[in-house]
């Protein structure tokens, strides 16, 4: 009689020995986390810029398969060159992680992307990074709720100036329809955005990185399979400039920058690491003007800057105050 199989799932939530947990305290940024988070916030700005270029010439659900096909053959280089070099073969999840690291390839790499590119059709890249960066708020909520990384006051402070920021850029563009539906599809893109950091920062106490964001391009991919005839239309009639920037959106902002935020996630809480995506909308405006000649309007600027300071509010850390020492008490 044999004994029972067990098995070796570790349940998430729990640690992994040599990896983070994602209930525990984060450790300090060192030098290739910075350094991380710096390739991550300026990739990602480049492809505010790069979607809204390419757009031009490609529909949001052409675009979403040619970026991510060109993202998951740079990512199976990299993981068959690391293969070759140590001589071990990638080790994939299994079980419910596996089936967690699929849901968020699909949510992240397939319906943030149609969100986002969809956006860009109706809204310039300033406006829709701006609206985008509401995601470290919501991030914050969902690892208080789902992360046990805190619940504080500020957090509503930062929420309320947040949405009152949406809704000065909704009313700023409200003067059409198209308007409308682009603060829409930009708000969409904020909340997969913040579903699927707060998800990744808990598989990834079961996976590494690269395996992570490996697996979840190509879940990703294949959801995005039936847009194939639409990108095969799109890349025989789009110019080479456009088809050369979906591919450079698939290798940079999506191969190389989602495994450096991945690293850079492990390694800091997840309010922390959403709140580095601070630097990304001015960076994305900066380019804009001088890569589109496109400059947000005024009202929404200071939408903008509502929408950053909340976030900044709900997910920066406070200063702590040291206690003062009691004075005894005078003896008569």
């Amino acid at each position: 009689m044999t004994a029972p199989e067990t098995s070796t799932t570790t349940p998430v939530g729990s640690a992994r020995p040599g990896l983070p947990s994602a209930r525990g305290p984060a450790r300090r940024a060192g030098l290739p986390v910075v350094l991380a988070v710096a390739v991550t916030v300026v990739l990602w700005a480049s492809a505010f810029i790069g979607v809204r270029a390419a757009g031009h010439d490609y529909a949001p659900g052409s675009l979403a398969l040619g970026r991510q096909l060109a993202g998951s053959l740079g990512l199976t280089a990299v993981v068959a060159v690391r293969w070759l070099r140590s001589g071990h073969r990638p080790v994939l999840p299994r079980g419910r992680v596996l089936a967690g690291v699929l849901a968020w390839g699909v949510g992240w790499f397939s319906l943030y992307n149609l969100a986002l590119n969809a956006a860009e059709q109706h809204l310039d890249a300033g406006t829709t990074a701006l609206l985008v960066n509401v995601a470290p708020v919501l991030v914050a909520v969902l690892a208080g709720v789902l992360l046990g990384e805190g619940f504080p006051r500020r957090l509503l402070v930062g929420m309320a100036s947040a949405f009152a920021g949406v809704a000065i850029i909704a009313a700023a563009t409200s003067s059409g329809e198209r308007d409308v539906v682009g603060v829409a599809l930009g708000l969409t893109a904020a909340v997969l955005y913040a579903a699927g950091a707060t998800s990744q920062k808990r598989l990834l106490a079961h996976v590494d990185a690269l395996t992570m964001t490996w697996v979840g391009c190509l879940a990703g991919t294949v959801a995005l399979l039936p847009f194939a005839p639409a990108l095969a239309a799109d890349a025989a009639a789009a110019p080479p400039s456009s088809t050369w920037a979906v591919v450079l959106l698939g290798l940079g902002p999506t191969a190389v920058a989602f495994t450096t935020w991945g690293y850079a996630l492990s390694r800091l809480s997840a309010g922390r690491a959403a709140a580095t995506t601070y630097l990304v909308p001015p960076l994305v405006v900066v380019l804009s003007w001088l890569v589109l000649a496109e400059v947000p309007a005024p009202v929404t600027f200071a939408g903008g800057a509502l929408c950053l300071a909340g976030g900044a509010v709900a997910t920066l850390p406070g200063r702590r105050v040291a206690p003062v020492p009691a004075v005894p008490a005078a003896r008569a």
